[in-house]
């Protein structure tokens, strides 16, 4: 691991898309996935891996981390989810189905995860019963030509306050699902655009969900009225992450354009874009507000080194010096086998003047 131009840090084994879990609601820590199996702990205090631990199992890169009561949750794109604890005999492990694309914690109730991918539907999982799903969806009606809808869940997220879940899809649909509802089909369907949405993430107020596709397309979707409220431009490649800021209207996105740009929600202004080098896999934004007034001693620190250093300028004595003159352009010397410059009529006129008596 070793630290890059402009502060990047490389050396991780290559991450996963969409697995870099925050710590950073309990401590200044993030857990990111790696294609070689591992799983590594960056803590932001001191910029710098300070953990790594080998959770290999099943087949695929990693679609989902999570932690609960100490103990580190991984899914696999195979379908091996598990719980990795202290000790390797508590380890316990269930399997969700193959073509895994994402999972995902709840929040509010940590023990409880979603999964879903290809041809493998929403499901909803205990993890102090992992045996059997607590809610599994079922595939909505065949088309209007009585063939098979197709499956495949590219992202999802939990309401919070409430068990619905909010997933997007390859199919370019947005789908809402309440687990307490009798029927397991979404309760509210969406489509945007014509190509695959690849990211989700809640706006503040939880009504709308901002989804982003693999043509670079972003839209805002209201949950509550089930109609496309709005578009944001500026993208120029797949969109891999999103995510909105936990109170302020602004989402972040990254993709395979290299950028990471930050949008206003209410405007639909680009408010910033930072090129990063590579192709980006996702994002996290801190959960904690105002953590720039958290260590106020840090911030000082670099004030009073500024002071001191001017202190220093201030007190040296000033040392006059006069300037120097001004050298003449020194013409070159005439080159003796140059042809001599003729004289024009007007020159040969006042010559013959002079010469008259």
């Amino acid at each position: 691991m070793r630290q890059g131009p402009g502060g990047f840090w490389s050396g991780c084994g290559g991450i996963c898309r969409d697995c870099a879990y925050s710590l950073l609601h309990f401590c200044p820590q993030v857990l990111v996935g790696c294609l070689n199996g591992s799983v590594k702990l960056f803590s932001t205090e001191k910029g710098k891996f300070i953990e790594t631990r080998d959770c290999q199992g099943g087949q695929g890169p990693f679609c989902g981390l999570a932690v609960h009561d100490s103990a580190l949750i991984t899914c696999v794109e195979s379908g091996l989810l598990k719980v990795w604890r202290e000790a390797s005999s508590e380890n316990v492990e269930t399997q969700v189905g193959p073509g895994v694309c994402r999972m995902r914690q709840n929040p509010e109730q940590l023990h409880h995860v979603a999964t879903g991918g290809k041809e493998n539907c929403l499901k909803v999982w205990d993890l102090q019963r992992p045996q059997e799903p607590v809610f599994r969806a079922k595939n909505v009606r065949h088309d209007w030509l009585n063939l098979r809808v197709p499956v495949w869940e590219r992202d999802l997220q939990f309401l919070p306050g409430s068990e619905k879940i909010v997933t997007c899809t390859g199919h370019h649909q947005v789908r809402l699902y309440d687990p307490s509802s009798p029927k397991r089909r979404p309760v509210l369907e969406v489509t945007f655009g014509e190509y695959p949405l690849t990211a989700l993430s809640l706006t503040p107020g939880a009504n709308e969900v901002v989804v982003g596709s693999s043509h670079g397309d972003m839209a805002v979707v209201d949950l509550r009225q089930g109609r496309l409220v709005k578009c944001l431009k500026g993208f120029a490649g797949s969109i891999r992450s999103v995510q909105c800021h936990p109170t302020l209207p602004l989402v972040a996105s990254c993709g395979l354009d290299r950028f990471l740009r930050l949008h206003h929600l209410h405007h639909k202004r680009l408010e910033h874009k930072v090129y990063l080098k590579s192709r980006l896999n996702c994002l996290l934004l801190t959960s904690r507000e105002k953590w720039e007034d958290e260590d106020p001693g840090s911030a000082a620190a670099p004030e009073a080194d500024v002071k001191e250093e001017d202190d220093l300028w201030d007190s040296m004595e000033i040392v006059a010096t006069k300037p120097a003159p001004k050298r003449k352009a020194e013409l070159p010397p005439p080159d003796p086998g140059a042809p001599k410059p003729q004289q024009g009529k007007r020159a040969k006129k006042q010559k013959g003047m002079n010469m008259e008596p």
